[in-house]
């Protein structure tokens, strides 16, 4: 059940929450209110699609979170195989929308947008505006009856999803591996080309790194040597110019003029020193050099083995392991192209074996489908009838195509007369619009008695009926309403009326912006929205006792459903 709706900064709402009950909850609100965005925001909770400029005029991010109740133990098994912790027996889902991305959380733990789903897909039904359109496709009706017929199909359809793919890559196989001989050679001999390159190479997983570090550091041993040498030509003994040749030149004149000045000696003293260090520096730095021995071959021999790396990455994958996964499928191409006939005879036979599990799984899958499109015929007739379709005739055609797919071998098609005398016609051909949206309350009804989803949302189903029908709406969604949560946007009073819960959606305006904000109606309040939706701008004392005597009279329906 949804126990909690938060949204912020989404569109035209500022910051709204609503605390929804068990039962029924209706939301009404004038034209523009923001009605459909809130139910629109949860949609877009579960991984629906995020319309553009959704985030409201001045905000940096928008947010929606859902707080779910578990309420059933196979809702609890199903969320707990999909990784999903149900430990307090709550789920918090919430998206959070920045420019140009979504942050996707389950109880705070970052997941993708198809997990939202998978999770979203045992706990709530949204049915929007325009989802009976859905009934016009044939693959609608087989969603429908395969889910109406559940376990009993689900263990099937795995196994043949898991055939049917396998048998759909032996004949994309088949089809592609269909060449000339010359083509095969030719083929054989670029294979074989590229994989003795790539086993030439030798990879060694981490030996680019420990290449590039050696590389650097060979190629850093030359700059470093070339230094040296430079600073050794301007302090070395070797050479004119230098700086020991100065300093010898300076200590010869030096000591000559010692002999005229007593002076003069203690500067000789400080020269002979200097003399002496430079004569170290040189000594050691010389020592230095001949302990660098520059391995110019060794440098060459990285920077070509390197070369080759990188060249055998550039052609075939990224990293080793990826050249390694690359090599290995070109020697299982190659061993099938120089096997050919063997290998299109061996394909041949696995077709034929998967077409036979095949044709043994959809059988079942037909048998399980047929059985279960009868008792949703007349459940679905039922549901009709109640909806106001005094002598509809209703009808699930099941016809056998003549290649398999990927939901098995069968064609499902809803059939329908409305109206007596009429002959059973497909959906689109024989219902309007109007129709179509009780057509679908009458599946979503028969559904919600069949399977484990706790809350189901209904956006305006009720466009385009009135009087009569729009009580026999009311009365249906009321009786789902008692062993499912239902929230429902209305505009009609006959559905209001029958809320458990009512709540008013109304946009507030002030010159600066506009808000949405939602809050629950006690009774009176409640009556006075009804009234409201009665009796548009004039609301009379009359109209106030009609939406009164509604209300007590939707009472007393929900007391005897």
């Amino acid at each position: 059940m949804l126990l909690n709706l938060h949204v912020k900064n989404l569109a035209i709402i500022e910051e709204i929450e609503v605390d929804f009950s068990e039962g029924m909850n209706v939301l009404t609100g004038e034209t523009g209110a923001g009605k459909s965005i809130i139910i629109g925001s949860v949609n877009m909770a579960i991984g629906g699609k995020v319309p553009k400029d959704i985030i409201r005029k001045g905000a940096e991010f928008a947010l929606i979170e859902l707080l779910f109740s578990i309420d059933t133990p196979e809702q609890k098994q199903f969320l707990n195989e999909h990784g999903i912790n149900t430990d307090d027996d709550e789920v918090l889902i919430s998206r959070k929308f920045t420019k140009g991305r979504s942050i996707n959380r389950i109880n705070s733990e970052s997941v993708p947008a198809s997990v939202l789903k998978q999770a979203a897909s045992v706990l709530i039904d949204v049915h929007g505006q325009n989802e009976q359109q859905s009934l016009l496709y044939k693959s609608k009706h087989m969603e429908i009856v395969d889910r109406f017929a559940g376990g009993n199909l689900a263990v099937i359809a795995a196994e043949y999803t898991e055939v049917y793919n396998k048998y759909r890559e032996l004949i994309e196989g088949r089809n592609i591996k269909e060449i000339s001989e010359e083509e095969r050679l030719r083929e054989i001999s670029f294979m074989q080309y590229e994989l003795d390159e790539i086993e030439a190479a030798n990879l060694v997983h981490g030996e680019e790194e420990k290449l590039e570090q050696s590389y650097k550091q060979l190629s850093n041993t030359a700059l470093i040597v070339s230094g040296i040498g430079e600073i050794y030509s301007m302090t070395g003994s070797e050479g004119t110019g230098t700086v020991s040749e100065k300093l010898a030149h300076s200590l010869r004149i030096i000591g000559r003029l010692g002999e005229y000045d007593e002076r003069i000696e203690q500067f000789t003293e400080l020269l002979s020193e200097i003399d002496s260090l430079v004569s170290d520096f040189n000594r050691d730095i010389s020592d230095y050099i001949d302990g660098i021995e520059l391995e110019s071959e060794q440098l060459d021999k990285v920077e070509k083995r390197l070369d080759i790396v990188r060249s055998i990455k550039a052609k075939y994958g990224e990293t080793t392991k990826l050249v390694g996964e690359y090599a290995d499928k070109l020697r299982e191409k190659l061993k099938r192209y120089e096997e050919y006939e063997e290998y299109k005879a061996n394909l041949d036979k696995q077709i034929k074996e998967a077409e036979e599990k095949l044709g043994k799984l959809s059988a079942s899958m037909s048998k399980v489908r047929k059985s279960c499109a009868k008792t949703l015929e007349k459940l679905i007739t039922e549901a009709l009838i109640d909806l106001n379709f005094l002598q509809v005739k209703f009808s699930i055609d099941i016809k056998a195509l003549s290649e398999y797919t990927s939901k098995g071998r069968d064609e499902i098609e809803f059939m329908i007369s409305v109206n007596p005398g009429e002959d059973l016609k497909p959906i689109g051909m024989a219902a309007s619009g109007g129709e179509l949206s009780r057509i679908m309350l009458a599946v979503k009804a028969v559904l919600a008695e069949h399977d484990e989803i706790s809350t189901l949302i209904f956006d305006e189903i009720d466009v385009g009926i009135s009087g009569r029908t729009a009580q026999k709406v009311a009365e249906k969604m009321a009786l789902i309403a008692g062993h499912h949560q239902v929230i429902c946007i209305s505009h009609l009073a006959q559905i209001a009326a029958m809320a458990d819960v009512h709540y008013l959606i109304e946009k507030k305006n002030d010159k600066k912006h506009t808000s949405t904000q939602i809050r629950v109606l006690d009774n009176d309040q409640s009556v006075e929205e009804l009234a409201r939706i009665l009796g548009g701008v004039q609301i009379t004392e009359a109209v106030i006792n009609s939406a009164s005597e509604m209300k007590n009279l939707a009472m007393k329906v929900k007391m005897g459903l």
